[in-house]
């Protein structure tokens, strides 16, 4: 277990702490819709990460109990990352982020985002647990 070093006793702030960074939020969001992924696969997000800065969020997110890496079944040289149920509890609050964007930039987000949002309207506790019990 990697040392936490907590700004304060704030549930909110401490929980930044450990997963607040827009590129670790984004590693969990892959991994929830896509079960696992590669460094190839976060590499090639129209995101952009660097590689550098990549490294260090899914090292962050496995020394602090998000995600798993194990090497592929067919290619020993690479690692496929896998959510913990820790980084799959993050599902609720990661789509409250899509249901505030919705709302507040509809214009901006994509069609697929927008039927996401609405399904989570209509049947918040079926769609998480989708992502949360896989």
């Amino acid at each position: 277990m990697v040392e936490k070093i907590f700004r304060s006793q704030c549930p909110i702030s401490s929980g930044l702490d450990l997963f607040g960074d827009k590129w670790s939020l984004l590693i969990v969001r892959d991994l929830l819709y896509h079960s696992e992924r590669t460094f190839k696969d976060f590499s090639q997000s129209s995101e952009n990460i660097s590689s550098a800065r990549l490294a260090d969020r899914l090292s962050k997110l496995e020394k602090s109990g998000f995600l798993t890496k194990s090497k592929h079944p067919t290619n020993k040289k690479v690692f496929l990352y896998h959510l913990t149920q820790k980084g799959r509890d993050l599902a609720p609050i990661l789509a409250e982020f899509v249901c505030w964007s919705n709302k507040y930039l509809n214009d901006h987000i994509s069609e697929e985002s927008k039927l996401f949002a609405e399904q989570l309207k209509d049947n918040r506790e079926q769609v998480l647990s989708k992502y949360q019990n896989p």
